[in-house]
């Protein structure tokens, strides 16, 4: 297995669609361990948004996400595996609660991203503080744009103006859009000429939302490299090719001519 400690050509990348367990962290942390010990040797597992409570499954969880239990766990578990770790979890930062993209790397560093763009119809700008900045982090060589569910919809905020590689989104969407969630994905991927992985919950969450998966890995032509998905707990492997991405922006020199532009 690659350890992430030089640029490599190929990634085995797992993605994770799981039924998150409804404001339980523990019976979460337990189950996604259980997933991940599934598929061992893979250089990048992807987990879903608020994998270890649920979308707005935090409520009454403060003193216990205070703590910093879940990061120290995702952060645990690339190391433990030695292959890195996208997911997002519910953090309490300075008072702040923060739905926070965490990128653990296997020799324990981390990157973190906080939910720019929040869920206002469903009530998450109610609940949780918005991030003011893009990150753009670095694993083994690769420039990974960090993104969260809702951000799918907003194509400047999500604009390749640093020519990142890949792009994860981690998400909470539901089933009565999920046309949107491919579509949307689909289109990232070819106007950023970049890899992208969307990975979703699947099942029913604790106030009736249902969830169709759909989770997916899409090429810079816009082609399916792995899904999207059915509705069922599954773990997709997909082999991540950078060679084959250079070529393609190689040969087709789109990002050359895109507007310049700076976000206020």
């Amino acid at each position: 297995m690659t350890e992430l400690l030089t640029a490599s050509s190929t990634w085995r990348c797992a993605l994770v669609q799981a039924d998150t367990r409804w404001a339980d962290p523990a019976a979460n942390r337990a189950h996604l361990t259980e997933l991940l010990d599934r598929e061992p040797d893979c250089d990048l597992y992807v987990l879903p948004e608020t994998c270890t409570t649920g979308f707005l499954g935090d409520r009454d969880r403060f003193n216990e996400l205070e703590a910093g239990t879940d990061f120290d766990w995702v952060r645990a578990q690339a190391v433990q595996r030695r292959g890195a770790i996208a997911c997002s979890i519910v953090a309490i930062d300075a008072g702040q609660i923060c739905n926070r993209f965490v990128l653990a790397r296997p020799d324990g560093s981390t990157a973190t991203y906080d939910k720019h763009h929040l869920f206002s119809f469903g009530g998450e700008d109610q609940r949780y503080s918005a991030g003011s900045q893009r990150v753009r982090a670095d694993l083994d060589g690769r420039t990974v744009d960090l993104q969260i569910c809702y951000d799918l919809r907003f194509p400047v905020w999500c604009r390749n103006d640093v020519e990142f590689e890949l792009q994860i989104f981690v998400a909470n969407w539901p089933a009565p859009r999920v046309e949107h969630w491919r579509t949307l994905l689909k289109a990232r991927a070819i106007e950023n000429q970049c890899f992208v992985i969307g990975l979703n919950r699947c099942g029913t969450d604790g106030l009736g939302l249902e969830y169709s998966g759909s989770s997916g890995a899409w090429g810079p032509l816009g082609e399916a490299l792995a899904g999207p998905m059915d509705a069922t707990e599954q773990i997709v492997l997909v082999e991540l090719d950078f060679d084959a991405l250079a070529s393609v922006r190689e040969r087709f020199r789109f990002l050359e001519d895109r507007d310049e532009f700076r976000l206020l």
